[in-house]
């Protein structure tokens, strides 16, 4: 069976909880693996959930949006991602009824 290698990977949503955890994980796990890490540092991101990556020369943490199309065209370029892994979502309904378009843009837009 064909298995892709995954040599630079970008993640977004790196800076929550599971998007962290699993970032983590995975350096622990391919050491040989470069992680970019792409967070809006939103109420659900935090930095202290990153603690210790940033003296791993396979991680680097950019703070940006998703929406930002040529933002995430330079990382692509400039990092040469294969492989992504995404998990920037809104995700607290009471914030959905407060600002549904927020969640639109996000969760939707920001996917694509």
């Amino acid at each position: 069976m064909y298995k892709k290698m995954m040599n630079n990977v970008l993640i977004t949503g790196g800076a929550g909880f599971i998007g962290s955890n699993f970032i983590h994980f995975f350096l622990a796990e391919r050491n040989q693996v470069n992680i970019v890490n792409l967070d809006f540092l939103t109420y659900s991101g935090n930095t202290m959930n990153l603690k210790g990556l940033s003296v791993t020369k396979q991680y680097s943490f950019i703070h940006g949006d998703i929406c930002d199309e040529e933002l995430v065209y330079s990382i692509f370029e400039r990092f040469g991602i294969d492989t992504v892994l995404h998990f920037t979502a809104e995700t607290h309904v009471d914030r959905s009824i407060i600002n549904p378009l927020k969640f639109i843009q996000t969760n939707v837009n920001g996917t694509r």
